[in-house]
């Protein structure tokens, strides 16, 4: 009896720790399926994030600023409305000049439909850009350093020098003879800037200030100022234009605030500045760049190559 009783005991303690084994193997299996489940999951899911990144990532190929300008149907850009580089044209309404030209071939090659232009003063384009009022300011800029403070640039398009336009009968014929004259300059730009230079030296007696090349030689023309200091090209071409004007060159002349000409942008807007700088460098390789020049009567001397017309923007 006590051996059956043990031998009873024995069995239902084997089939107790069976059981127990038995519980503890499906746990075990589940908890790894349910592991291996969440792993799987995990993995689908990061493998779908890193599709959905990568399919956005080939499918936007241009910045947002150009994807927007597209859709608008045109570029709006600031200007003074100072002939040859960019200006309305008064009898066709159509926007003519040498930058002009350059960014009607740059918006080509970007997919950019139209131009529109909007007629600021030149010291105030910097603002207005930055007010988001334009999209870019194109009007034969200088690249200084003090305006990189303020936007961003592109390379360089092209490179220039100021002249002093003069009555057509003056008795100036020198540099040295404007120590006892008025001058006459636009503010904002870099020829104001030499002009102050002058006065500051006591190279000149007086500076006057004029709000637009119109406005400028109008006064040179009618005696209000004996000089006036303004863009070379400019000068040239409005001489050769306007039979009106009874005005000459000052020569012979060395100009001193030569320098290069780009367009700005706003620092936000980094990557369309990228799109701008690599058409417009192949513009100038494959040699549509000088073309324009040349079109305007410039030679190769303001011509500037891609890599000595590298700007270094500070943001």
């Amino acid at each position: 009896m006590k051996k059956f009783m043990k031998k009873r005991l024995m069995t239902l303690l084997f089939t107790l720790l069976l059981s127990l084994a038995m519980l503890a193997g499906c746990s075990t299996k589940e908890n790894e399926e349910a592991s291996t489940a969440d792993t799987s999951t995990q993995d689908a899911s990061t493998t779908d994030a890193s599709s959905e990144d990568a399919e956005e990532q080939s499918t936007t190929g241009e910045s947002d600023l150009l994807k927007s300008i597209k859709e608008q149907g045109y570029i709006v850009i600031g200007s003074s409305n100072d002939a040859p580089f960019c200006y309305i044209d008064v009898e066709t309404g159509e926007l003519k000049g040498i930058d002009i030209e350059i960014l009607k071939e740059i918006c080509n090659r970007l997919g950019i439909p139209d131009i529109q232009m909007k007629i600021v003063d030149f010291s105030n384009l910097l603002v207005e850009l930055n007010n988001n009022n334009i999209d870019m300011v194109v009007d034969a800029m200088y690249v200084k350093e003090e305006r990189l403070q303020i936007a961003a640039f592109t390379d360089k398009w092209y490179q220039e020098g100021e002249a002093v336009v003069i009555p057509a009968d003056s008795t100036i014929t020198s540099k040295e003879d404007l120590k006892d004259k008025t001058i006459g300059a636009q503010p904002g730009t870099t020829f104001y800037e030499t002009a102050q230079a002058w006065l500051d030296e006591g190279k000149i007696a007086k500076l006057d200030a004029y709000d637009s090349q119109a406005t400028l030689m109008t006064a040179v023309n009618m005696g209000k100022v004996d000089a006036v200091v303004t863009d070379g090209i400019v000068a040239g071409y409005t001489l050769s234009t306007d039979s009106s004007l009874n005005l000459k060159l000052l020569s012979p002349y060395e100009a001193e605030a030569s320098g290069q000409i780009g367009a700005a942008v706003r620092f936000d807007d980094k990557a369309f500045l990228e799109e701008v700088n690599t058409v417009l460098n192949e513009m100038k390789e494959d040699g549509s760049l000088l073309a324009i020049l040349e079109n305007y009567g410039l030679t190769e001397d303001y011509f500037v190559d891609v890599e000595a017309g590298k700007t270094t923007n500070v943001k």
